[in-house]
């Protein structure tokens, strides 16, 4: 039996998902922002916020295509089929508000209290990096997400800048915010700052080791291990007994100096294939004391940064599948990108929901791919939309499907490969300096204290 919304409401769901993202959340969303229709239409507001999420969903199918999968096991309603045209203009009406407000709303951690691969030593681990989403060509684009130049034309796709705070281990988003791509990634980041906590460490690349955010992390009383650019000469204050030592930054830039923790290691990691890496990192951290949080320790704990790659690749692989967003105007890329933000939660969700049922699992061994198929299954069969009578079970379809096929347990040390397929790629001279196909290593690190400095790396 398929139970629904009554009447014009029936299309509105987003199967086993409609319990995460429920009528009561949407409509209150939809009067919060105000944008609930001023008359009942054959597309009414609710309706069109399950659409713009479905669309997240079927990155590769059209507006007809997905009106067409959220209505299939609904044939018995005698519904009408808009045309692409009036999905379109029901999109233009309700805005990115609603989508927007629906992501902060789901938004947050999902582990509990000491879950392996998220707490270490009691912070829950949290990561920041950026990437970059494909625009359309579009004048009505173009103006706020301009294509890079050269000395004398145009190239490639219009780039929009995403950044985003993950928590380690389940991947879940935090925050996120995005823009034109000629405001760099710290621009961004320093709008998620309000999501951090005392009870966070966060992790971050190169890139984020400016001091004005070091400093604004420290203020929001959560703690950092942030790797050094080479241009970055710590004085030693004092050296410790585990390899590291104390030093004070931000001379000339901020009033009061920070003290901070180096870490330098030296890294030596051995593909599969015999080729031999060497690597030196710096690493800076407000966990001052040797003692309770070894060097050794936190620079493996640094390898937790890369899970955001991982959630990039979810979002720009498995749901885009690699295709350019399609929206063609700037309100209609940020519904679209508070779309596919809000839809991903809400999968991790319904995994995390799963997992609890089953402490032997974590959520690193969920498929993403699996995942979003099943998902996507529900809203076809509209199986789910409400919860069933009796006790709360955490386990539905979704749930069941992901949990009978886990990952393997035992993840390998691999390195991805790394080819350079976008021929506007700025690591264009990096080209065939990382590995054709994804290999097997091991790595060996040794802390270190760099009395000559430490070496420039090119961006890879």
């Amino acid at each position: 039996m398929i139970e629904v919304a009554g009447g014009v409401f029936a299309p509105g769901q987003l199967g086993e998902l409609t319990q995460t993202v429920d009528f009561e959340l949407v409509d209150a969303v939809l009067e919060e922002t105000g944008t609930v229709e001023r008359r009942l239409r054959l597309l009414p507001s609710r309706v069109v916020v399950y659409f713009v999420l479905a669309l997240a969903l079927f990155e590769n199918c059209s507006y007809r295509a997905v009106w067409g999968k959220m209505t299939a096991s609904l044939t018995s309603l005698a519904l009408a089929v808009p045309a692409a045209s009036s999905l379109s203009r029901a999109r233009r009406r309700i805005g990115a508000a609603p989508l927007r407000r629906l992501f902060e709303i789901l938004a947050g951690p999902l582990a509990v209290r000491g879950q392996s691969g998220t707490f270490w030593r009691g912070l829950r681990c949290v990561a920041v990096d950026g990437t970059l989403l494909h625009t359309p060509d579009e004048k009505t684009v173009t103006w706020k997400y301009p294509k890079r130049t050269g000395d004398t034309l145009e190239f490639g796709y219009p780039l929009l800048r995403l950044v985003v705070l993950i928590e380690c281990g389940t991947r879940a988003l935090l925050a996120a915010a995005f823009g034109p791509e000629s405001d760099g990634e710290l621009t961004y980041a320093n709008r998620l700052l309000s999501a951090l906590d005392d009870t966070m460490l966060l992790l971050a690349d190169a890139g984020f080791d400016a001091v004005e955010f070091i400093r604004d992390i420290h203020g929001s009383g959560a703690r950092f291990l942030i790797r050094s650019s080479a241009r970055r000469i710590p004085t030693p204050a004092e050296h410790l007994a585990d390899g590291s030592y104390l030093a004070r930054i931000g001379y000339g830039v901020i009033p009061a100096l920070i003290t901070v923790r180096v870490i330098e290691a030296h890294l030596t990691v051995r593909l599969d294939d015999g080729t031999v890496r060497h690597e030196q990192w710096r690493l800076l951290t407000s966990l001052l004391d040797p003692v309770r949080y070894p060097a050794d320790e936190l620079a493996d704990l640094y390898h937790r940064r890369w899970q955001v790659e991982t959630t990039y690749f979810s979002i720009k692989a498995t749901i885009l599948e690699g295709r350019v967003l399609r929206s063609r105007t700037q309100p209609g890329l940020d519904q679209e990108v508070y779309a596919l933000l809000t839809t991903y939660q809400a999968l991790l969700r319904a995994a995390a929901d799963s997992i609890e049922t089953r402490p032997d699992l974590t959520m690193s061994r969920i498929s993403f791919t699996l995942l979003i198929r099943t998902a996507g299954d529900t809203v076809i069969s509209a199986t789910g939309i409400l919860p069933p009578p009796g006790p709360v079970d955490l386990v539905g379809v979704i749930g069941q499907a992901v949990l009978e096929a886990p990952l393997p347990s035992q993840h390998r040390q691999r390195v991805k490969a790394r080819t350079r397929k976008n021929p506007t790629s700025k690591y264009g001279p990096n080209a065939g300096q990382q590995p054709v196909t994804s290999q097997n290593y091991s790595i060996q690190t040794l802390i270190t204290f760099f009395e000559h400095g430490l070496n420039s790396r090119s961006q890879r």
